[in-house]
Protein backbone atom coordinates (compact mmCIF):
# COMPACT_ATOMS: atom_id res chain seq x y z
CA UNK A 1 0.00 0.00 0.00
CA UNK A 2 3.00 2.18 0.52
CA UNK A 3 3.62 2.23 -3.27
CA UNK A 4 0.28 3.84 -3.40
CA UNK A 5 1.50 6.74 -1.69
CA UNK A 6 4.74 6.98 -2.95
CA UNK A 7 5.55 10.25 -5.25
CA UNK A 8 6.82 9.88 -8.39
CA UNK A 9 10.24 11.61 -7.28
CA UNK A 10 10.47 9.14 -4.35
CA UNK A 11 9.96 6.20 -7.48
CA UNK A 12 12.39 8.10 -9.61
CA UNK A 13 14.91 8.20 -6.51
CA UNK A 14 14.74 4.81 -6.01
CA UNK A 15 15.10 4.25 -9.74
CA UNK A 16 18.30 6.13 -9.33
CA UNK A 17 20.09 3.86 -6.84
CA UNK A 18 19.09 0.87 -8.66
CA UNK A 19 20.87 1.90 -11.36
CA UNK A 20 23.56 4.36 -10.49
CA UNK A 21 26.16 1.53 -10.23
CA UNK A 22 25.68 0.05 -13.42
CA UNK A 23 25.89 3.65 -14.86
CA UNK A 24 28.93 4.71 -13.37
CA UNK A 25 30.70 1.66 -13.46
CA UNK A 26 29.84 1.72 -17.44
CA UNK A 27 30.79 5.32 -17.97
CA UNK A 28 34.20 5.30 -15.96
CA UNK A 29 35.51 1.90 -18.39
CA UNK A 30 34.12 3.86 -21.17
CA UNK A 31 35.53 7.03 -20.54
CA UNK A 32 38.86 6.21 -18.45
CA UNK A 33 38.41 8.70 -16.17
CA UNK A 34 36.20 8.72 -13.14
CA UNK A 35 35.62 12.51 -12.88
CA UNK A 36 33.95 12.05 -16.17
CA UNK A 37 32.33 9.32 -15.49
CA UNK A 38 30.52 11.19 -12.48
CA UNK A 39 30.02 14.58 -14.86
CA UNK A 40 27.98 12.11 -17.28
CA UNK A 41 26.00 9.84 -14.70
CA UNK A 42 24.73 12.86 -13.72
CA UNK A 43 24.04 14.38 -17.30
CA UNK A 44 22.33 10.91 -18.02
CA UNK A 45 19.58 11.29 -14.57
CA UNK A 46 19.41 15.15 -15.28
CA UNK A 47 17.88 13.70 -19.15
CA UNK A 48 16.17 10.48 -17.69
CA UNK A 49 13.86 12.90 -15.32
CA UNK A 50 13.60 15.25 -18.13
CA UNK A 51 12.60 12.73 -20.84
CA UNK A 52 11.37 10.10 -18.08
CA UNK A 53 7.82 10.07 -19.67
CA UNK A 54 10.09 8.21 -23.14
CA UNK A 55 10.06 5.33 -20.99
CA UNK A 56 7.61 2.88 -22.07
CA UNK A 57 8.91 -0.68 -20.50
CA UNK A 58 10.36 -0.61 -17.29
CA UNK A 59 12.17 -3.55 -17.87
CA UNK A 60 14.14 -1.90 -20.74
CA UNK A 61 15.34 1.04 -18.03
CA UNK A 62 19.03 -0.03 -18.41
CA UNK A 63 19.48 -0.31 -21.77
CA UNK A 64 17.68 3.09 -22.41
CA UNK A 65 19.56 4.88 -20.01
CA UNK A 66 23.06 3.74 -21.14
CA UNK A 67 21.41 5.28 -24.62
CA UNK A 68 21.63 8.17 -22.91
CA UNK A 69 24.75 8.04 -21.29
CA UNK A 70 26.53 7.23 -25.13
CA UNK A 71 25.05 10.28 -26.22
CA UNK A 72 26.32 12.95 -23.23
CA UNK A 73 29.71 10.45 -23.58
CA UNK A 74 30.08 11.20 -26.86
CA UNK A 75 28.90 15.06 -26.00
CA UNK A 76 31.65 15.15 -23.63
CA UNK A 77 34.43 13.59 -25.02
CA UNK A 78 37.47 15.22 -25.90
CA UNK A 79 39.83 14.54 -28.63
CA UNK A 80 42.28 12.67 -26.28
CA UNK A 81 41.98 9.42 -25.40
CA UNK A 82 41.23 8.58 -21.70
CA UNK A 83 43.38 10.72 -18.70
CA UNK A 84 44.24 10.08 -15.80
CA UNK A 85 41.72 11.49 -13.08
CA UNK A 86 43.01 13.00 -9.56
CA UNK A 87 43.15 9.90 -7.71
CA UNK A 88 45.03 7.78 -10.47
CA UNK A 89 47.73 11.04 -10.88
CA UNK A 90 48.23 10.63 -7.12
CA UNK A 91 49.38 7.00 -7.43
CA UNK A 92 52.23 7.42 -10.16
CA UNK A 93 54.88 7.59 -8.08
CA UNK A 94 53.52 5.31 -6.15
CA UNK A 95 54.66 1.80 -6.04
CA UNK A 96 52.71 -0.31 -7.93
CA UNK A 97 51.29 -3.52 -6.97
CA UNK A 98 51.74 -6.47 -9.62
CA UNK A 99 47.86 -6.80 -9.70
CA UNK A 100 47.41 -3.02 -9.82
CA UNK A 101 49.72 -2.72 -12.95
CA UNK A 102 47.94 -6.01 -14.63
CA UNK A 103 44.92 -3.96 -13.87
CA UNK A 104 46.30 -0.49 -15.36
CA UNK A 105 47.55 -2.41 -18.46
CA UNK A 106 43.29 -3.44 -18.64
CA UNK A 107 42.18 -0.16 -18.41
CA UNK A 108 45.16 1.09 -21.04
CA UNK A 109 44.46 -1.41 -23.20
CA UNK A 110 40.17 -1.18 -23.43
CA UNK A 111 40.53 2.97 -23.69
CA UNK A 112 42.52 1.88 -26.78
CA UNK A 113 39.95 -0.24 -28.44
CA UNK A 114 37.53 1.54 -30.74
CA UNK A 115 34.50 2.80 -28.90
CA UNK A 116 32.19 0.28 -30.97
CA UNK A 117 34.30 -2.47 -29.20
CA UNK A 118 34.66 -0.93 -26.37
CA UNK A 119 31.28 -0.70 -25.39
CA UNK A 120 30.17 -4.42 -26.08
CA UNK A 121 33.45 -5.88 -23.69
CA UNK A 122 31.92 -3.54 -20.61
CA UNK A 123 28.04 -4.51 -21.00
CA UNK A 124 28.87 -7.92 -21.63
CA UNK A 125 31.58 -8.55 -19.17
CA UNK A 126 31.39 -5.69 -16.75
CA UNK A 127 28.01 -5.03 -16.39
CA UNK A 128 26.45 -8.68 -17.37
CA UNK A 129 24.43 -8.23 -19.87
CA UNK A 130 23.03 -10.95 -22.21
CA UNK A 131 23.35 -10.33 -25.88
CA UNK A 132 19.67 -9.54 -26.44
CA UNK A 133 19.85 -6.40 -23.78
CA UNK A 134 23.12 -5.22 -25.56
CA UNK A 135 21.45 -5.35 -28.69
CA UNK A 136 18.27 -3.38 -27.26
CA UNK A 137 21.20 -0.65 -25.35
CA UNK A 138 22.96 0.13 -28.76
CA UNK A 139 19.84 -0.02 -30.62
CA UNK A 140 21.22 -3.04 -33.03
CA UNK A 141 20.73 -6.29 -33.91
CA UNK A 142 21.75 -9.40 -31.83
CA UNK A 143 23.88 -10.67 -34.67
CA UNK A 144 25.80 -7.90 -34.64
CA UNK A 145 26.49 -7.68 -31.14
CA UNK A 146 28.08 -11.43 -31.20
CA UNK A 147 29.85 -10.04 -34.12
CA UNK A 148 31.27 -7.22 -32.37
CA UNK A 149 31.87 -8.84 -29.45
CA UNK A 150 33.85 -11.31 -31.17
CA UNK A 151 35.99 -8.73 -32.74
CA UNK A 152 36.65 -6.66 -29.84
CA UNK A 153 37.99 -9.65 -28.16
CA UNK A 154 40.60 -10.04 -30.64
CA UNK A 155 41.35 -6.13 -30.35
CA UNK A 156 41.84 -6.52 -26.71
CA UNK A 157 44.07 -9.33 -27.37
CA UNK A 158 46.46 -7.37 -29.87
CA UNK A 159 46.08 -4.52 -27.47
CA UNK A 160 47.00 -6.36 -24.38
CA UNK A 161 49.88 -8.21 -26.50
CA UNK A 162 53.31 -7.09 -25.85
CA UNK A 163 54.75 -4.85 -28.75
CA UNK A 164 57.56 -6.85 -29.63
CA UNK A 165 55.47 -10.38 -30.07
CA UNK A 166 51.88 -10.43 -31.78
CA UNK A 167 50.93 -14.13 -29.84
CA UNK A 168 49.12 -13.75 -26.39
CA UNK A 169 51.29 -15.89 -24.39
CA UNK A 170 51.16 -14.83 -20.59
CA UNK A 171 50.22 -10.85 -21.17
CA UNK A 172 50.01 -10.42 -17.79
CA UNK A 173 46.49 -9.73 -18.10
CA UNK A 174 43.91 -9.41 -15.02
CA UNK A 175 41.39 -12.41 -14.49
CA UNK A 176 38.71 -10.57 -16.70
CA UNK A 177 41.01 -9.43 -19.30
CA UNK A 178 41.95 -13.16 -19.60
CA UNK A 179 38.41 -14.23 -19.43
CA UNK A 180 37.74 -11.86 -22.34
CA UNK A 181 40.60 -12.93 -24.15
CA UNK A 182 40.22 -16.67 -23.74
CA UNK A 183 36.43 -16.14 -25.36
CA UNK A 184 34.71 -16.86 -22.31
CA UNK A 185 31.12 -16.66 -23.57
CA UNK A 186 29.92 -16.79 -19.46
Amino acid sequence: MSNFFTTAEDRYNLWVKEHYRFLMRSAWALSGSKALAEDIVQDVYFLAWKHRNQLRDQALARAWLFRIMRRCLIQHAEPKTAQLDDDQEEQVDQPVSSDQGERIDFVRALGRLAPIHREVLVLHYFDDMGTAMIAEALDIAPGTVMSRLSRARDALKHAMSPADSPKVGNTGATSVAQLVINNDAR
